[in-house]
């Protein structure tokens, strides 16, 4: 028998993209390959297949996925056998352009195709040429497929795929589609399975989470869903992302307050608060909607904690329309919020706007609207000295956790926390244990404990990261698929390479 062959994932963008390459990893591991995790080389990681999960809606994207490209070039030229493959937002946009800037990568796929990924990998390596595969719509709803959680504890659950919505600055709707509804039974089925496997932690995902049901004419239908989340026992913690302002109805409030394992969390994207700027990128809310909305939730759960997205720069944004946004953040006052200087993105109406702001310009606007944010935020953090928190502890949230001897997990608010623990494996927390912490000092974007934390529970979602240290064959339903072990060498190929 020959070695199995291995891989490697990389992923760019939103947690649409995460989710993804989850189920990328399933359905590689269930052809019969093996992940193997990076070195010194943490794109090519040594891997047989490596797949790039690319992300469209900034510009940045673009140069990073291209510059790795081009590293990789020179990976492949010293590893015989080696596969490229190119899937996500920027191959269903680029399509035919990857393979011209790059000839060396084997397989492009899109966002609706997933499924096809061992099977084009196959007969890229048969046929010795590229393989493009792009569909205009849906194949397969991504939880029908197999899946490599990347956490034992907590989980990702698609309720909808694609987006309704035209704002002049996302190129998502149209990489995307239209959106797509999964039915409630699906969704909440697919969370008990993942409950039995020790999930206790569940994130619901929607390129607009808030208008599910719409496909199916039920506006009250992501309410009723979040309800039915409260009644799955072992389920702790539910959380969703990203909602729309023009969709968030009252009902979901109620329902968020209503259902204790629904967290104190909201993820509300504003983008700017200028209400002239919303009208140009075609935001469907003025800035006191929004602000409404936030109040309304503040009202049912007070110590709600709310994020949000902002882009600076959007084309004809004056200082005047900059100020507005800095005046909503004050009186939002976010825990934290994800600021982007806003890119053109070809194919989209604000490409060709008018009035592009000046690069120093937004360079200048966004240095200070994230010093506004960090201020803010810390201010808010520090409100939290000497208070008591529950904490889930986490793999991955802490990156200087092994140096200083602590472990770091989430509050119910999704505050990332940082909390001293004993020296001794067997009264440490595992991931995915529950413990209450006292905070004893903060900073803009985390919290601290130097007391060791008190209440430790044991939890289901722990022993099942303990299970899995040792597991290796992806987590889910498989689908019967081909495995493909190591092949050996094909001759070498005559003429252009």
């Amino acid at each position: 028998m020959n070695d199995p062959r291995t891989y490697h994932v990389i992923t760019y963008g939103c947690q649409m993209n995460v989710h993804d390459s989850e189920r990328i990893s399933g359905l590689l591991e269930e052809a019969g390959m093996t992940r193997v995790t990076p070195g010194n080389d943490a794109l090519g990681a040594g891997a047989d297949v490596v797949v790039f999960n690319t992300c469209a809606v900034r510009e940045n994207a673009d140069n990073r996925l291209y510059g790795n490209l081009g590293h990789m070039a020179s990976i492949k030229a010293t590893h015989p056998g080696l596969q490229i493959a190119v899937g996500g937002c920027m191959a269903q946009k680029d399509r035919d352009v990857i393979l011209k800037k790059a000839p060396w990568v084997d397989v492009v796929f899109g966002t609706h195709n997933v499924g096809s990924l061992p099977a084009l990998l196959e007969r890229a390596r048969v046929e010795r040429e590229a393989q493009i595969e792009i569909k205009e719509a849906l194949e397969t709803f991504p939880s029908n497929l197999p899946t490599r959680r990347e956490s034992p504890y907590s989980a990702w659950v698609s309720v909808s795929v694609g987006c309704n919505n035209t704002c002049t600055f996302c190129i998502v709707p149209a990489l995307r589609g239209k959106e797509t509804d999964r039915r409630p039974g699906d969704i909440l089925a697919e969370i008990e399975m993942l409950v039995s496997q020790g999930v206790q932690e569940i994130t619901l995902l929607g390129q607009n989470v808030n208008a599910y049901g719409v496909e199916f004419g039920d506006r009250q239908a992501f309410a009723k869903l979040l309800r039915a989340c409260g009644t799955i026992d072992g389920l702790e913690r539910v959380r969703f992302t990203s909602p729309h302002p023009k969709d968030f109805t009252d009902d979901v409030i109620e329902a968020m307050a209503e259902t204790p394992n629904v967290m104190p969390q909201l993820h509300m994207p504003l983008q700017s608060g200028s209400d002239r700027i919303l009208k140009s990128m075609r935001r469907s809310y003025r800035a006191e909607r929004y602000l409404g909305i936030l109040e309304r939730v503040r009202a049912a759960m007070p110590h709600a904690a709310i994020t949000t997205d902002i882009i600076v720069g959007f084309p004809g944004e004056t200082e005047d329309d900059f100020q507005a946004t800095m005046d909503v953040v004050r009186r939002s006052r976010f825990s934290a919020a994800f600021t982007f200087q806003y890119s053109i993105r070809p194919g989209t109406p604000a490409a060709t706007m008018p009035d592009q702001v000046a690069r120093e310009v937004v360079q200048d606007r966004y240095t200070r609207l994230v010093d506004l944010v960090n201020e803010l935020a810390w201010e808010e953090n520090k409100t939290f000295a000497g208070q008591e928190l529950e904490v889930m502890f986490a793999t991955g949230e802490g990156r200087k956790d092994a140096e200083t001897h602590r472990m770091s997990g989430r509050a119910r608010d999704n505050r990332l926390v940082h909390v001293a623990v004993p020296q001794e494996p067997a009264l440490r927390p595992r991931p995915g244990d529950i413990a209450t912490v006292r905070v004893t000092h903060a900073a803009p974007h985390h919290l601290n404990s130097d007391e060791l934390p008190t209440n430790l529970r044991r939890t289901r979602g722990g022993d099942a990261w303990e299970a899995a240290q040792g597991m290796t064959k992806p987590l889910g339903v498989g689908l019967g698929m081909p495995t493909f072990d190591k092949p050996a060498p094909l001759p070498a190929a005559t003429g252009c390479s």
